[in-house]
C-alpha cells in the first residue's frame, strides 16, 4: 500500500481544478464575466430601438437600416473569429479587456453620428469588439469551472445576456421616446463596457491550461491555489523524487514539470510544454485531426441559430410598429416579451446537467421553432395577447437555446484550439446574423409577418437536427 502511494502519479492542476467545488471565487469570475456579456447584449439590444426610431427621425427605409445591422454583424463576424485566435496566443483575459474596451469606445462614438452611413461604419468597428469578446469570455469561463458542473455554469454565463437585453429593452422604453435624440443617449449608455474593460484587466485571473500551453507554471500554480484556498483545500504534498530510470511518459513528464518547475523556466520558456512537433492552432486544425464531424455540426447550429435570432430580434420593435402599435407601446410589448428569457435560461441551466447539453440544445431549438411560427400567426390576427404570449414563448425557448449552445461548444476542443474552435464557430455563426437583417424586408414584401417567421421556425428545425449530430460531453473533463 505504501508503495502504491509512493508511485501514484500527483493530479494535474487541471484535474485539481476540475474537483473542486464551486466557490465565491467562482462567482466572482462568473459576475465578472457575466456583466462584460450584459454590456454586450445591452449593446445589441439597443439597436433594436435605435433603428425603430430612425425609421421615423431620418425617414429611412428599411433597407439602409438593415445594412447598419448587418455592418455590425459583419464586424462580429471577423472579430469571433480573430478574437478567438488570438485568445490562444495571447491569452483569454488580455483578449476578452481589449475587445471591451474596443466596442465600448465605439459606440460611445456612435452617438454623434450624423449619418446611416457613419453609423454603418461605426457599427462594423462596434462589432469587431463585441464579436471577439462572447466566445473568449465562454472559453475563459468553462476551463475554470468544476467539471460535474461546467455546463450549467456557462449557461448561468449566458443568462447575463438576459439581464442585459432588459436593460436594453428598459432603456429602449424610458430613454429613447424621450426626444428625437433618444438614441443618441441611449448609445451613450452602451459606452459603459469601455470603464469596465479596465476592471476586468486587473483583477480575473488567466486560464490556467493557458498558462501551462505557455510554460508559464508558476503563475498556473498560484492560480490554482488561489482557488483551492477559497474551496478550503490544503495545498498537494510534493511529488516524490523518482528513482533513476528512462524518459517518463508524457503524463508523468507533465506532473513532474508541474511539481518543479522553477520560477526562471515560467518566463523564460513560454512553450516549454508544447512538444516542437505539435501543430500550432488553426481553422484547418478544427477540421483534421477527427474533430470535421463536430466543428461541421456545431457551424450549422451556429449558423441556423443566429440567422433565426437576429432576423428576429433585431427587427421586433419595428414589426410591431408596422403591426399598428405605437411606438412606446411597442417597445413596451419588447420589454414584457424580453424578461421571458431569464426563466429560459434557468431551464436550460437545470437542464444540460439532467439531460445533457445535447438534447438540451435540440429540444430547445424545436421550442423555438414552433414559437416562432406562433409568432407569426398572432402577428395577422393583430391580438396583443397572442402575440405577447408567443414572443415570450420565442424568448423562453431561444435564449435557453443559446445557452446550451455557449455550453457545449468550448467543450468540443482541446486546449490549444479551444479559443479558436468556439470563436470559429461564431465567426461562422455571425454571417448568418449578417444576412438574416437583409432578408427581413424582401420576407415581408413576399408574404408579411407569418412567412418571415415561418422560415425563422424552419431554420430553427435545421439546427436541432445538427444539435443531434453534436457529441454527448456531459460530465467529462475538457481535453488537454
Amino acid at each position: 500500500m505504501t508503495d502504491d502511494v509512493a508511485t501514484r502519479t500527483p493530479p494535474t492542476r487541471t484535474e485539481r481544478l476540475d474537483e473542486l467545488p464551486f466557490t465565491r471565487r467562482h462567482g466572482r469570475l462568473l459576475v465578472g464575466s457575466g456583466l462584460g456579456w450584459a454590456l454586450d447584449a445591452l449593446d445589441v439590444g439597443l439597436l433594436s430601438f435605435v433603428i425603430a426610431q430612425l425609421a421615423v427621425v431620418w425617414s429611412s427605409d428599411k433597407g439602409a437600416l438593415a445594412f447598419v445591422a448587418s455592418a455590425g454583424f459583419a464586424g462580429m463576424a471577423i472579430g469571433a473569429a480573430v478574437g478567438g485566435s488570438l485568445s490562444d496566443r495571447l491569452g483569454r483575459k488580455t483578449v476578452f479587456a481589449l475587445t471591451l474596451l474596443v466596442y465600448g469606445l465605439a459606440t460611445g462614438v456612435s452617438a454623434l453620428s450624423w449619418s446611416v452611413g457613419a453609423l454603418l461604419v461605426l457599427r462594423f468597428v462596434v462589432g469587431l469588439g463585441l464579436g471577439a469578446e462572447l466566445p473568449v469570455a465562454s472559453t475563459l469561463v468553462s476551463e475554470f469551472s468544476p467539471r460535474r458542473i461546467r455546463g450549467r455554469v456557462v449557461v448561468l454565463l449566458e443568462a447575463f445576456w438576459a439581464v442585459g437585453s432588459i436593460a436594453a429593452a428598459l432603456v429602449g422604453w424610458l430613454v429613447v421616446p424621450t426626444s428625437d435624440d433618444g438614441w443618441r443617449w441611449a448609445l451613450l449608455i452602451g459606452a459603459l463596457p469601455a470603464l469596465y474593460a479596465v476592471f476586468v484587466r486587473l483583477r480575473m485571473p488567466e486560464s490556467v491550461r493557458f498558462l501551462e500551453s505557455r510554460g508559464r507554471h508558476d503563475e498556473a500554480e498560484r492560480t490554482v491555489r488561489l482557488f483551492e484556498q477559497a474551496a478550503g483545500v490544503p495545498a498537494p504534498s510534493p511529488a516524490p523524487a523518482p528513482a533513476a530510470a528512462p524518459a517518463p511518459p508524457a503524463a508523468a513528464a507533465r506532473a513532474a514539470a508541474q511539481a518543479s518547475t522553477p520560477a526562471s523556466d515560467a518566463t523564460d520558456a513560454p512553450d516549454a510544454t508544447r512538444s516542437p512537433d505539435a501543430p500550432r492552432a488553426s481553422v484547418g486544425s478544427l477540421l483534421g485531426g477527427g474533430l470535421r464531424r463536430r466543428t461541421v455540426a456545431i457551424w450549422l447550429v451556429w449558423f441556423a441559430t443566429n440567422f433565426s435570432y437576429y432576423g428576429a430580434f433585431v427587427w421586433l420593435p419595428t414589426l410591431l410598429v408596422e403591426a399598428g402599435f405605437p411606438l412606446v407601446k411597442s417597445f413596451e410589448y419588447t420589454v414584457l416579451i424580453t424578461l421571458a428569457q431569464l426563466p429560459g435560461y434557468a431551464a436550460s441551466a437545470w437542464l444540460v446537467e439532467r439531460w445533457g447539453r445535447r438534447g438540451t440544445l435540440a429540444t430547445f431549438l424545436l421550442g423555438s421553432a414552433v414559437a416562432a411560427t406562433a409568432f407569426g400567426v398572432g402577428a395577422v390576427s393583430g391580438s396583443a395577447a397572442q402575440i405577447v404570449v408567443s414572443g415570450m414563448f420565442l424568448s423562453f425557448f431561444n435564449l435557453g437555446a443559446w445557452g446550451a449552445l455557449y455550453a457545449v461548444t468550448p467543450e468540443l476542443y482541446p486546449t490549444r484550439l479551444r479559443g479558436t474552435g468556439a470563436g470559429w464557430a461564431a465567426g461562422v455563426g455571425r454571417i448568418a446574423s449578417i444576412a438574416a437583417p437583409l432578408t427581413v424586408p424582401p420576407l415581408l414584401v413576399l408574404g408579411g409577418t407569418p412567412v418571415l417567421f415561418a422560415v425563422f421556425g424552419g431554420v430553427f428545425v435545421v439546427a436541432a437536427a445538427a444539435a443531434l449530430a453534436l457529441p454527448e460531453l456531459r460530465g467529462t473533463r475538457l481535453a488537454e
